[in-house]
């Protein structure tokens, strides 16, 4: 059973808690934690990066000249991918990049990640917190000072 030092908002010792084995003694699995990881970054991307596809782009109505008989090359519009001013070919889409995973591996993951954190002696646990008023800088400095 892991114990873990209790500190007061001064940093100053009060006791050890007894940790739940169940949760702070996992054995970490790195490829899990990446999966969990990498969910969580591909959920935060936007996708909403998009281009203009040949039926999007403004213009391009009409043939600008005749099929045959001028010498240049057949064209059927001016908003053609391969025109100055045209569309663009194969470019990306507004899409949603997330992707699933199970319930049960995110509890592991982060029972795991917790469990890391013990053994880096990295968690800090704090009686009671109070600050003067509702405001980040407070917070900010009881935060640098406990770690």
């Amino acid at each position: 059973m892991a114990n873990v030092k209790l500190y007061d908002q001064a940093k100053q010792e009060i006791g050890t808690v007894d940790l739940s084995p169940e949760v702070f003694e996992v054995e970490v699995q790195p490829e899990l934690l990446h999966l969990v990881v990498r969910a969580q970054l591909a959920a935060k991307r936007a996708g909403t990066h998009s281009v203009k596809t040949r039926s999007t782009v403004s213009g391009g109505g009409r043939k600008p000249w005749r099929q045959k008989g001028t010498g240049r090359a057949r064209a059927g519009s001016t908003r053609s991918p391969i025109w100055r001013g045209g569309a663009v070919v194969h470019g990306p889409e507004p899409r949603d990049y997330t992707f699933k995973v199970n319930r049960k591996v995110r509890q592991l993951a982060l029972r795991m990640a917790l469990s890391s954190k013990v053994v880096a002696d990295a968690l800090v646990l704090v009686d009671t917190l109070s600050v003067p008023e509702i405001k980040t800088k407070h917070m900010v400095k009881v935060a640098t000072d406990l770690i």
